[in-house]
């Protein structure tokens, strides 16, 4: 058996090699990454590098050549990922692959999050063809609050515009190893599975985790989406993450962030890594 891993040296798919290095041979694992040399530490273990861009449809079905099962980790180019990512789904068709793991988000069919649009276009292409596929619907990352913790550090405050909502987000390390265990598995899987923290935490859980890690006092400044998105840009926040952080408020106030399928811990087979743990590690 082959997994290939694409975008194997950013910080989902580097951590999912990690995973996969825990569970399966170097031999049996294929990194496909866009700079060989950033790569170094992952041959350095014994895995396949492979070289290629979700822009060039041949260099990818070369690195998928021979490859049982695919991790397909969602690019980040925004405007362009569509196209991308049917170049990686296209490439493992034609090479025969057995398994296309893809990570998507959470309620793509019905979520208002800024990024669903490019997941629900890929997921719909992926229903066209001929692969067996598992869609890993990825919650928030954790992560995703490390700048909370240090912008709480100046202002003492959490700014929101998030209101009640919830966000069962989860670290990118169980994340990551939910995907080893789809991909070397032998137990049936699920065609979908919805990934989140076990808990989905409030505004006011987060101030509370991130003054437990800088040791003072925190609010929940909440606002208007205009009063946030004046703020942010006040505190010099490029245009383009202020729009999509006022956004991903706007959903989470609906609830598309908050995930209660507790498919997550049933995969890794433990409870999730805290939101405070994941903070404390991030910063």
């Amino acid at each position: 058996m082959t997994i290939a891993v694409t975008a194997a040296t950013g910080q989902l798919g580097s951590l999912v090699i990690d995973s996969l290095l825990a569970k399966v041979p170097a031999s049996e694992v294929v990194a496909v990454v866009r700079d060989a040399a950033k790569a170094q530490p992952i041959a350095d273990q014994g895995v396949d590098v492979r070289v290629a861009d979700y822009n060039d449809p041949e260099a990818l079905k070369a690195a998928l050549a021979g490859v049982d099962k695919v991790l397909l980790i969602s690019a980040s180019d925004v405007g362009a990922r569509v196209g991308q990512h049917i170049n990686v789904i296209d490439a493992a068709a034609s090479q025969g692959v057995s398994l296309l793991a893809y990570t998507s988000v959470p309620a793509v069919e019905t979520s208002s999050i800024p990024v669903a649009p490019d997941h629900l276009a890929t997921e719909q292409h992926l229903a066209t063809t001929d692969l067996n596929t598992v869609l890993l619907r990825n919650g928030w990352y954790h992560e995703n609050y490390a700048p909370s913790v240090e912008a709480a550090r100046h202002t003492g405050s959490v700014l929101t515009s998030a209101g009640a909502g919830k966000v069962s987000s989860a670290s990118r390390a169980d994340l990551a190893e939910a995907a080893a265990v789809v991909l070397t598995t032998d137990q049936p899987l699920k065609p979908v599975y919805e990934l989140g923290g076990d808990v989905a935490w409030t505004q006011e859980d987060l101030a509370a985790a991130v003054s437990e890690i800088i040791g003072a006092p925190v609010t929940v400044a909440e606002v208007s989406p205009e009063e946030q998105a004046t703020a942010l840009a006040a505190a010099g926040v490029p245009d383009m993450w202020v729009g999509f952080t006022v956004a991903t408020d706007a959903s989470i106030k609906r609830g598309d962030l908050e995930v209660t399928s507790g498919d997550l811990s049933s995969l890794i087979g433990r409870p999730t890594t805290s939101l405070v743990d994941a903070l404390r590690a991030a910063v």
